[in-house]
């Protein structure tokens, strides 16, 4: 059993329990006012509070029932790729991307425990932004921790059997407006997520998530019954793709369209440290 607190995609954690609001003024606000006798029909500040505190209590736990539908926790996660590599510390880390020829720089960022720059591709696949050479040299957005670019190194082994030579994605990490210097961060404020976007092929063909997905909100991403509508060439390829990467158990986290609207023109892929669940959706 997953404990649901301890997955921050779950929103029930980010809402604090406050007093059930009756279904009468949820759902009519003017009814009390009614009852006492008065001839206002404007609900008070207090009322059209609650109100919406009801409605926003609905929405996260059909969300937080949403998300746990779709998360696993294997027997044998800690012999995953995604839960090794998220173990590392920075020394080891490095050192496994020597060992693999991993062309990198180290770099500084706040809440980032081992932050490095990619200088070359992986196994032949380009991972960058849409920013020019010169920008990307400095850009933040290409800043990657480096137990994300050893699952990145795995995933571009699948990206090469389908003959992709360059993923174009929206960020790695995302520095955190304020942190406490010994606080490590997590997903993009730890620069252990990327967000990819286009997979463009050898031939200069693109797989675009946005258009080519072809998703629906909280449908099944992988697995049986998982299939895009319609079922293009391009929405296979792409299901294959992110799907071979799912049964490898390289990230812990996986978001797609088919998880909310703010992700409906790319891929969340993300190693999380310290958890033994995995989360596809």
């Amino acid at each position: 059993m997953i404990a649901l607190a301890a997955v921050p995609y779950v929103a029930a954690v980010l809402v604090p329990a406050r007093a059930t609001v009756p279904v009468a003024a949820a759902t009519d606000p003017t009814r009390a006012a009614r009852t006492a006798g008065t001839t206002s029909a404007a609900p008070t500040a207090k009322t059209a509070k609650a109100t919406k505190t009801a409605k926003r209590r609905a929405r996260h736990a059909a969300m937080d029932a949403s998300t746990a539908a779709h998360l696993t926790s294997p027997g044998d996660a800690k012999d995953t790729p995604a839960y090794r590599y998220a173990q590392l510390s920075q020394a080891d880390c490095e050192v496994e991307l020597a060992r693999r020829h991993i062309d990198f720089v180290r770099e500084t960022a706040p809440a980032v425990l081992a932050p490095v720059r990619l200088t070359g591709p992986l196994h032949g696949v380009v991972f960058r932004t849409d920013q020019s050479e010169k920008a990307r040299t400095t850009s933040r957005w290409e800043i990657a921790d480096c137990r994300l670019v050893l699952a990145l190194d795995d995933f571009a082994e699948i990206l090469r059997r389908h003959d992709i030579v360059e993923v174009r994605h929206y960020s790695m990490y995302r520095p955190p407006r304020s942190w406490p210097d010994d606080k490590i961060g997590t997903r993009h404020d730890g620069a252990l997520a990327l967000d990819a976007g286009r997979f463009i092929d050898g031939t200069g063909a693109v797989l675009d998530v946005d258009r080519d997905f072809h998703g629906a909100i909280d449908a099944k991403t992988c697995g049986d019954g998982a299939e895009p509508r319609p079922a293009t060439a391009e929405a296979l390829a792409l299901r294959a793709i992110l799907c071979e990467a799912v049964d490898r158990r390289l990230f812990n986290v996986v978001l797609t369209p088919n998880y909310n609207k703010q992700h409906h023109n790319h891929f969340h892929l993300e190693v999380t440290a310290g958890v033994g669940w995995f989360l596809v959706h």
